[in-house]
């Protein structure tokens, strides 16, 4: 049986691809229009596997709220996918580049392909998502409109990809989270990173101490965000991701950052993810 995953965005989207690399093909979305929408779907078992969720990107960082949403949620991480970006121009079958008159896709999209865009006297719409931009052009059989989007996009629409990579900075690599619902307790094999979230009571160097704790478990720590704590005043609670060789490895570290953190939330052990094509 197929699972069925939630995303945000629509079917063609990068959501999609990095989803299809982790389940694999035949996988099953249920697109969504805002990441709190795939929170809801992603956390309840009776409505999805689970969700696939964008959490930071190479060039323009993490995506806070979506933290926020995680800690909020009762969903575990159980892996991730690093998906390098490919927006590629797409125009209906038999549409040559000398008839592109308006270029569409969503702004982040738009402003990554600039350097490409500006050679040419084209004018730029913006829209909610670039899946659903190549969706529209495939829709409308427009003559005259290309969207810029994913290569899946293309396939799922029928559409000519008539310049691929056309984005400025190759090395855009945007980092998914592969999450499931909580009540369902899941164990991964050969894990060998973790996400967990903790805060401190701010006394002085407490923070260093617990990173030093971190560093003498031979734990490397690939990843520490801080966020504001809702209520409090200028106070921060952590979101930090620790790579390890075995699991008792880092559950001694674990066990050792109880004692000097006020909480800790391990939101899940996985296997690190590898960057595939987007």
């Amino acid at each position: 049986m197929n699972k069925k995953v939630a995303i945000q965005g629509y079917e063609g989207s990068f959501h999609q691809v990095a989803a299809r690399h982790f389940f694999g093909k035949n996988v099953e979305v249920i697109p969504c229009d805002t990441f709190r929408q795939v929170v809801q779907l992603g956390a309840d078992a009776k409505l999805s596997d689970g969700a696939v969720m964008a959490i930071e990107n190479s060039i323009a960082g993490s995506i806070l709220p979506n933290y926020n949403l995680l800690q909020k949620s009762k969903l575990q991480v159980i892996g991730e996918v690093y998906l390098s970006i490919s927006q590629n121009l797409l125009t209906y079958p038999g549409v040559k580049l000398e008839d592109i008159k308006e270029v569409h896709s969503h702004p982040m999209a738009i402003l990554q392909c600039l350097d490409y865009l500006e050679k040419y006297n084209w004018k730029l719409v913006e829209s909610e998502d670039t899946a659903l931009s190549a969706k529209v052009v495939h829709q409308n059989k427009s003559k005259h409109t290309a969207a810029i989007a994913s290569k899946l996009a293309a396939q799922m629409f029928d559409l000519n990809i008539i310049k691929p990579d056309i984005h400025t900075l190759k090395n855009n690599i945007t980092r998914f989270l592969i999450v499931g619902p909580a009540s369902i307790k899941t164990s991964v094999e050969n894990a060998n990173k973790a996400s967990i979230y903790f805060q401190t009571d701010h006394s002085r160097g407490i923070l260093a101490n617990v990173l030093a704790k971190i560093a003498q478990g031979n734990v490397n720590l690939s990843k520490l965000q801080s966020m504001p704590i809702p209520g409090s005043t200028f106070k921060y609670g952590f979101y930090a991701d620790l790579e390890f060789d075995n699991k008792k490895q880092i559950e001694k570290v674990l066990e050792v950052l109880k004692g000097l953190t006020n909480s800790i939330r391990i939101f899940g052990m996985y296997q690190k993810g590898k960057v595939v094509k987007g």
